[in-house]
């Protein structure tokens, strides 16, 4: 009998062997406890993604510095780190076969500011977004706490990592010339502002050794004027086919203040679909795709056309955290909801909560009101600060 694609396994330049090409692609899921450790949600949620089949989880925003994270919900990897939770969270979040990755979190110029020091490739003094520039000192020191961050993933038992180069964070802020006007080594042409990702995949492999699995998040565009373009985003691209990365994992859409993310924006279809297969003529790394994948039969028309050899899927994990052995059974998976005048933040905020769902084994609550949404993520968020201040210190 011919394999189905999806649930072909695809071997990984490193020799790693992913059981099928259904990841769940990194979210910030918000379920850390407030310093930095994972919570029996937390850790329960990733257990039901991989008893529900997928080859490949990624946690979202995992931080070496916690004076840099997103969110408090964010786990944060040091020497202070919970390691007995951690390596629950690893060994529960990769049974049936799966892989649990950590995604290495630097927020940069968009930590929270209420546990953060924002601080961007330039100083920026914009409505909901002011940062102060790294120095060169400080831009110097990053591969090193990218590289010591991924060390102690593979300790604790992650199964690999991803180096996050997406979404407005910080080594998508190097590579946009929005936020990047430095006129240094690491500013100017698209080479400098590509020197701290280049950079940083060489200190992680390099700390991980050749075995570990690498990938990096790329945006294929800002989607904002003056960001990353798609012709910048495929030279990056055409850079990574030169490192030891094991996969690239092409998303978009960048977390400004006010813009909406690439799943808000109302396009159909995978979004990033034109663009993958441009990047399929740039390099011989396994691709990903992530973003607007909905139905089995998107995600086999991107595997059997050569778009990408995995499929991304986030939001569509939450709706049916068992997606991939619903496909299996020729199932169509879950209709997703749709909003009317969203509140901003409203509809990542019903996520977020659904996933809180999942993680206490609680059926999803498809009449959930976006506004209480919003009210209990934030809630939850302005409870941790302290938490976070007694575990880490105030910025």
């Amino acid at each position: 009998m011919q394999t189905d694609p999806l649930f072909a396994p695809l071997t990984l330049p490193c020799g790693v062997t992913l059981k099928n090409r259904l990841a769940k692609s990194a979210m910030s899921d918000s379920l850390g406890d407030g310093c930095g450790d994972p919570t029996p949600e937390q850790i329960r949620l990733y257990e039901r993604w991989a008893m529900g089949g997928a080859a490949l989880t990624i946690i979202g925003e995992v931080q070496g510095d916690p004076h840099a994270a997103e969110k408090p919900g964010n786990l944060v990897l040091g020497p202070r780190s919970d390691q007995a939770k951690l390596r629950t969270l690893t060994q529960r979040g990769a049974q049936n076969g799966a892989l649990l990755f950590a995604q290495l979190g630097h927020a940069g110029a968009m930590t929270h500011p209420p546990i953060g020091s924002p601080k961007g490739p330039s100083a920026l003094s914009l409505p909901g977004l002011v940062c102060e520039a790294f120095t060169r000192d400080d831009i110097r020191a990053l591969p090193a706490q990218f590289a010591k961050t991924a060390q102690q993933a593979k300790w604790v038992g992650f199964g690999g990592v991803q180096i996050h180069a997406a979404h407005g964070f910080l080594l998508s802020q190097f590579l946009s010339p929005l936020f990047n006007k430095r006129d240094d080594a690491y500013g100017g042409s698209l080479h400098n502002r590509a020197r701290l990702l280049h950079d940083v995949v060489d200190a992680v492999r390099d700390a991980v050794g050749p075995a570990l699995p690498v990938i990096v998040k790329l945006n294929a565009t800002d989607q904002l004027e003056g960001g990353l373009t798609a012709a910048e985003a495929l030279k990056v691209v055409q850079m990574l086919d030169q490192t030891s990365i094991d996969m690239i994992d092409i998303s978009g859409g960048t977390y400004f203040p006010g813009a909406k993310s690439a799943s808000d924006s109302g396009g159909k279809g995978p979004y990033f679909a034109d663009f993958c297969r441009a990047a399929r003529k740039k390099t011989d790394k396994p691709l990903m795709l992530t973003g607007g994948i909905k139905t089995r039969e998107q995600a086999m028309d991107i595997l059997t056309a050569g778009t990408a050899e995995m499929i991304g899927l986030a939001r569509a994990f939450i709706l049916d955290p068992s997606l991939p052995d619903t496909w299996r059974n020729n199932g169509s998976g879950t209709s997703f909801p749709r909003f009317t005048d969203p509140p901003e933040g409203g509809i990542t905020a019903w996520y977020t909560q659904q996933m809180t769902r999942i993680g206490q084994d609680a059926p999803l609550d498809p009449n959930a009101d976006l506004d209480a949404a919003i009210a209990a993520y934030e809630a939850r968020d302005a409870a941790r600060i302290p938490l976070w201040h007694s575990k880490f210190g105030k910025p």
